[in-house]
């Protein structure tokens, strides 16, 4: 990322045309913010206790980075994808200029991810509902397009039509999307979202007392998984629209995620609290016997938030041996079964981890003192460096090579995240080039995407 002291905010719209969504034809980006907001919400600063250097990527209020383990890079690194809201479609941001422009506009798309190898971002289309917005996480009942596209020239094409069920991801040479389809519905949320925050979640005590946001999502998400709703996993060939079932189960299936090297391996979990599930497992589209990748040793032991590294040997996930009370990034080698387990402090936990294209650097989003680490002082952006526990004196145990490897998080904090609501995650991730971090926060008020510099600043 260059000239990363020139901010242009660039609101020259694309014209896009396609049945049913809205034209673009003119800039509407500062019209959504007041002069106010335009006042009040820094396009740039120093951290005054990190020392690193934050700019706001976004122009418009409610603009969104996706989530931790979709890509919203191209494969050349020079764009980014965003969401936008009012209207609500697709913005590119160009890292080399910080320019953003307005790419599609339609009241009923998200986003999924870039496509890995070309230049097209892959969109859901969910007809509204009396008027709301269908969010993804719900169990989709209703028929979904899926579009891609081009973050160049704006050109849309269909790709296909899943009669119901959410796509989750796409393979590393673009020819298989891969999804979920449940039986019927069941929305873990109770009611419409705030746009500052990811979801809604209410659930009440024994006594009637409301819980937590953390708390009552526990609740509803096991109120799903009891529900042993049948599902399917399936593929749709890009190319021809063609879909297959590769996968039945009354387990609740969801975070699937094709490997970026292995067009044919998916990973996946077993939804549901971490605690009472088996979370993480591999399969492939052919309907190989599937691999579980953690087992659980102790009760109250959990593994998730699941990723792959981009070379596709590992799989790493936020593990803790109990909940609540120590806390480990681990990993698993899909080539030697080698396992290492990184040791951080309790203020340290991230609600996601994430890791450089290298695999050299770590970064974790932090987490406020309802979640799970209840953490006294866990609202930051961190950094973090891996190093190996070695053996004393060069003396190995017997069995050291079967043995899983210890090492310790080196953390540094980026970015105080003190005004910032958690019911909103930021979903860190490594710029293509390794010299920023990306996120979403509130931390002003609306939502907006931020970068912070991994290098310090230089006074």
């Amino acid at each position: 990322m260059n000239n990363l002291k020139r901010f242009s905010f660039l609101t020259l719209l694309v014209a896009v045309c396609l049945s049913g969504c809205v034209s673009v034809t003119e800039p509407t980006a500062q019209a959504n913010m007041s002069a106010e907001q335009v006042k009040t919400i820094p396009k740039s600063w120093i951290d005054a206790d990190t020392g690193h250097k934050v700019v706001r990527l976004s122009e418009e209020d409610s603009s969104r980075s996706l989530y931790f383990h979709q890509n919203s890079y191209a494969a050349s690194g020079d764009k980014m994808v965003i969401s936008v809201d009012n209207p609500r479609g697709v913005a590119v941001v160009d890292l080399n200029t910080l320019k953003v422009k307005r790419i599609f506009e339609d009241p009923d798309v998200g986003i999924l991810f870039m496509g890995p190898k070309g230049r097209d971002v892959y969109l859901t289309h969910i007809p509204s509902v009396n008027g709301q917005v269908v969010h993804p996480q719900n169990e989709l009942q209703t028929p979904t397009k899926i579009l891609a596209v081009n973050i160049d020239t704006g050109a849309v094409r269909d790709v296909a039509t899943v009669a119901r069920g959410k796509i989750h991801s796409i393979n590393n040479d673009e020819t298989l999307l891969i999804g979920a389809f449940a039986e019927q519905a069941h929305s873990l949320e109770t009611g419409p979202r705030d746009k500052r925050f990811e979801a809604r979640y209410e659930a009440k005590d024994a006594d009637g007392n409301p819980l937590s946001f953390a708390d009552a999502k526990e609740v509803r998400m096991d109120e799903r998984l009891e529900s042993r709703i049948p599902m399917q996993m399936f593929t749709v060939n890009i190319k021809t629209g063609e879909q297959k079932i590769i996968m039945k189960s009354t387990d609740w299936l969801n975070h699937i995620q094709f490997s970026p090297s292995d067009p044919e391996l998916v990973m996946y979990s077993h939804e549901g609290p971490w605690h009472k599930v088996d979370r993480i497992w591999i399969t492939d589209i052919h309907g190989k016997t599937p691999q579980k990748i953690h087992q659980r040793m102790m009760n109250m032991e959990i593994a998730g938030h699941e990723f792959f590294s981009f070379d596709g040997k590992h799989i790493f996930y936020d593990l803790q041996t109990p909940r609540g009370q120590d806390f480990w990034l681990a990993s698993y080698n899909l080539e030697t079964g080698e396992r290492v387990w990184r040791h951080m402090e309790r203020d340290e936990w991230s609600v996601h981890f994430n890791i450089s294209r290298d695999g050299k650097l770590f970064a974790g989003d932090g987490g406020d003192d309802e979640m799970v680490a209840k953490a006294k002082d866990g609202k930051w952006i961190y950094l973090f460096e891996s190093e190996p526990v070695k053996d004393v004196a060069g003396i190995h145990a017997r069995n050291a090579k079967d043995l899983i490897k210890p090492a310790v998080l080196k953390s540094q904090k980026l970015v105080n995240m003190k005004d910032h609501d958690y019911r909103l995650e930021p979903n860190i991730t490594f710029t293509p080039d390794g010299k920023w971090l990306v996120f979403r926060s509130n931390m002003h008020g609306p939502v907006h995407v931020y970068a912070v510099e991994i290098a310090k600043h230089a006074n």
